[in-house]
């Protein structure tokens, strides 16, 4: 027997790899056994990511939503389940999973899941934006700066001539938020907003595109991120959108830096970037207009008094200075994304306080009282306090984390080949002393 198993062996790891729907298999723990590479193309992630940690610390879903743990639970299958959540790099995830409890003897020993990506079916047609359950228009953006003003004027004029536009801006500066907004500008109404997701992991996307747009007339096409298309893909989409013209569809798409460096450097191909280049649009990064920040924080959390019966009334001057001081190089998105971290922990507080920030912001900021740490902060003298090893450790870690990724100008990559790791294990450690 164990000889046949012996030779059956590579057989199964084979097949594992080949297959194309995605296996991860854990044990009681919640702990990874097998994550074939369909799986970690799904979910952006590798065999580091996932070795010796629970399901529960990779993915942002409870308990009682992950498939996985649930026939762990039940010790029954569950079948033909959509499930969408987020991986640990933020990237949204729907899949159709089928899950089974694995014995052995008749014991229980774990759970397998096999599963078939249809993020980019999913995304593919898009309603608008319902991220403030309202419509995103040009009146509700935040724009207080002479230069967002100029960005909101120029996407009227966009919306009144009704040709193909380019939006240019870092990541994180709200250019599908623009998009979104020049739609609702539109006179008459087209009748719906799509966002087409170039960024996806499914180089099918742009084929399966190719099959949706023939239904499509009157409609308002985002194509998020072309940069980031293969120069093959990029082809096939220009050919697409020159085969469309006549369906009356508004076309916008969006790259993440200037499309004439992106051009030269064979990243941008040239004819689909002079059929959206009638209409540019350049959108400032958040450093650039740093008096729209406190207006779109006051924005927020009326918003979230609104929605939640928040307790929040004010802002500590010294929270103030930081936000205006920090650089926000993930631009509004970021700024977004800390805002929803801090709300997540007020309970009846009625000043948003210095103290109230995430950790990990305030190491981000200059020292504004002297609470920042600095090198010299984790020598033991007799002055100091001794502390707990583990929050020692965690604490250094998280301090020389963040020089390296000052070092880098928050380049991630070039930070964790420097400190000898992978990307995605830097990314897991970050958002890991984020959650602290």
């Amino acid at each position: 027997m164990t000889s046949t198993f012996s030779k059956l062996l590579p057989f199964y790891k084979f097949a594992t790899e080949q297959v194309t729907v995605g296996i991860h298999a854990i044990d009681l723990m919640g702990k990874t056994i097998i994550y074939n590479e369909k799986m970690k193309e799904i979910e952006g992630l590798n065999s580091m990511d996932v070795e010796d940690r629970s399901i529960l610390e990779l993915f942002q879903f409870e308990q009682h939503e992950s498939t996985l743990l649930k026939v762990l639970h039940s010790e029954k299958p569950v079948l033909r389940v959509k499930q969408t959540y987020w991986s640990r790099n933020g990237q949204e995830i729907t899949t159709i999973n089928d899950t089974y409890p694995v014995f052995e003897d008749g014991v229980l020993i774990g759970a397998i899941e096999f599963s078939r990506d249809i993020t980019a079916l999913e995304k593919l047609l898009f309603q608008p934006l319902k991220r403030y359950n309202e419509a995103i228009t040009l009146s509700s953006i935040t724009a207080e700066s002479k230069i967002m003003k100029d960005v909101k004027e120029r996407s009227i004029k966009a919306a009144n001539v009704r040709m193909p536009i380019l939006l240019i801006g870092e990541a994180g500066t709200g250019k599908d938020l623009i998009a979104e907004a020049i739609h609702h500008q539109l006179s008459p109404q087209n009748e719906q907003f799509i966002t087409l997701y170039c960024y996806s992991a499914d180089d099918q996307i742009i084929y399966k595109f190719e099959q949706e747009i023939k239904s499509l007339h009157n409609c308002t096409i985002f194509c998020e991120r072309i940069d980031l298309l293969s120069i093959d893909l990029q082809n096939k989409l220009f050919e697409i959108l020159k085969e469309n013209s006549s369906n009356h569809n508004l076309y916008i798409a969006s790259i993440g830096e200037d499309p004439i460096d992106l051009v030269y450097n064979n990243q941008l191909v040239k004819e689909l970037y002079y059929y959206f280049a009638s209409i540019s649009i350049n959108i400032p990064p958040l450093r650039e207009r740093t008096e729209d920040i406190m207006p779109f924080i006051h924005d927020y959390f009326q918003r979230h008094l609104n929605r939640y019966a928040s307790t929040l009334e004010d802002i500590d001057p010294q929270v103030i200075k930081a936000f205006k001081t920090y650089d926000w190089p993930g631009n509004l998105k970021e700024l977004e994304l800390l805002l929803d971290e801090i709300t997540s922990m007020i309970t009846t507080e009625r000043t948003l306080s210095f103290d109230m920030l995430p950790l990990h912001f305030k190491l981000k900021i200059q020292d504004m009282d002297g609470s920042m740490k600095n090198a010299e902060d984790f020598v033991i003298s007799p002055e100091r306090d001794i502390l707990p090893l583990d929050e020692y450790l965690r604490e250094a870690e998280t301090y020389y984390l963040q020089k390296a990724l000052e070092k880098y100008n928050n380049n991630v990559t070039k930070a964790a080949e420097a400190l000898g790791m992978s990307r995605q294990n830097l990314q897991y450690r970050l958002r890991k002393i984020r959650k602290v």
